[in-house]
This record gives C-alpha cells, sequence and structure tokens, in this order.
C-alpha cells in the first residue's frame, strides 16, 4: 500500500515538471494557430510583414504581452520553399526573450537562401529545468 502511494505521488510530481513547449504561430500567409488557448490570453503574434532584402526575403512579426507580470518566451522562425518543405530548419534555433508587463518587441529573420516562399514564427512560453 505504501509503495503505490510513493509511485502515485513520484508520478504526480515528475509530470508537473513536465514541459509544455505549446504556443502560438503566425504566418507570412496570414494563418494563426493557437495550440494552448491560456497561454494566447497571455501572448499575441502580430503585424506579421515580410520583404524582400538582396533576393531573400526577411520576415518580422510583433510579439505582445496581454498581461501585466513578466514573460519568458521562446520564438523560432521557420521558412518554407514554393512546396512547403522546410529550409534550413536544423539551422534555425529558439531564442529566448523577456517581456515585462504589457510589453511588445518586433523579432525579425532572413531567410536561410533564395528559395524561400513564405514563414512561420512560433512563440511558446520558455521554462526552465
Amino acid at each position: 500500500m505504501k509503495l503505490s502511494v510513493v509511485i502515485v505521488s513520484l508520478a504526480l510530481m515528475l509530470s508537473a515538471c513536465a514541459n509544455h513547449t505549446a504556443g502560438v504561430s503566425a504566418s507570412s500567409t496570414g494563418e494563426v494557430r493557437v495550440d494552448n488557448n491560456s497561454f494566447a490570453r497571455e501572448v499575441a503574434v502580430e503585424q506579421v510583414k515580410v520583404r524582400t532584402q538582396s533576393d531573400l526575403l526577411q520576415g518580422s512579426a510583433l510579439i505582445k504581452s496581454q498581461v501585466s507580470t513578466d514573460l519568458r518566451l521562446q520564438y523560432k522562425f521557420t521558412w518554407y520553399d514554393v512546396g512547403g518543405f522546410t529550409i534550413e530548419d536544423e539551422g534555425n534555433s529558439w531564442k529566448s526573450v523577456k517581456l515585462h508587463g504589457m510589453q511588445q518587441i518586433q523579432v525579425a529573420s532572413v531567410a536561410p537562401n533564395a528559395n524561400a516562399t513564405r514563414f512561420e514564427v512560433y512563440v511558446r512560453k520558455a521554462f526552465s529545468n
């Protein structure tokens, strides 16, 4: 009996420490995807823009805090070719940013090569271990 209580307690503690990476994404084609509704009430991704810089696409987005507390976030740009395949996705890492209450920040990225036709920016909450 005691062993089963210890095992259940341990399982509950470990599941509470799991990383929750669901967030919000917005694409240069105007699509918005919300994977975590409670996070979407805290953060918005708006003003997604794209332009050409020396034959490469440059994308930007505005990440806005909608709460009065500080938020530790991560964001990542993913670039796609005309067929919808990712371009050099392994080279794009998550970038960290801290937003203070109601703060907003513009983030930007340049396509890795001229084959890029669109992008998606994904924002998630950062959890430290």
